[in-house]
C-alpha cells in the first residue's frame, strides 16, 4: 500500500491536535483575581520548555538550563518557591520561578526538564497539576 506525502502528514497532525484540543478544553487555570482570594493553591495544566530555550535570559535574568529545578509562571511574582504536583501519578517537585510564559498561553507553569522527569510526564508532554505557594526563605508551606 502506497501512502503519500499529504496522507503520512495528516495522520500524524490529526491525533496531535485532538490531543492538544483535549489538553486545553480540561484547562483549569486560575486568573489573577482568583489567585489572590484563593491564596496559596493553583490549578491547572503544566509543560516543560522547548530545549531551544538552553542558554537564554528568564525574566528576572538568570540563564535558563533545564538541569535547574526552576519555572515559569504568569500568576506569581518572579522568585516564588512553589511545591508543584503531578495530579496523575502524586509525584512532587519544588521550584522556583523565574520565568514568564507567553501570554498567550493557557498554562499555569512550564518547568525545566529536570523538573518534567522528577514529575514523570516527559513522554506525555503535558500533565494537570497543584501549584502550591511555599515560603521562600524556607522552602515551607505558607
Amino acid at each position: 500500500m502506497k501512502i503519500n506525502i499529504f496522507s503520512s502528514k495528516l495522520l500524524i497532525t490529526i491525533p496531535f491536535l485532538l490531543l492538544q484540543f483535549f489538553a486545553f478544553s480540561q484547562d483549569s487555570t486560575v486568573n489573577n483575581k482568583d489567585t489572590k482570594s484563593t491564596g496559596k493553591e493553583l490549578f491547572g495544566q503544566a509543560s516543560y520548555y522547548a530545549n531551544k530555550f538552553e542558554g537564554r535570559r528568564t525574566a528576572n535574568g538568570e540563564t535558563f538550563s533545564h538541569k535547574k529545578l526552576t519555572a515559569a509562571c504568569n500568576k506569581l511574582p518572579l522568585g516564588t518557591w512553589i511545591e508543584v504536583t503531578n495530579l496523575r501519578n502524586g509525584k512532587k517537585v519544588i521550584v522556583k520561578t523565574n520565568d514568564r510564559l507567553h501570554p498567550s498561553m493557557n498554562r499555569i507553569v512550564d518547568l525545566t526538564m529536570t523538573a518534567a522527569i522528577k514529575l514523570d510526564f516527559v513522554s506525555a508532554g503535558l500533565t494537570k497539576v497543584k501549584v502550591v505557594v511555599l515560603n521562600r526563605k524556607t522552602k515551607k508551606r505558607k
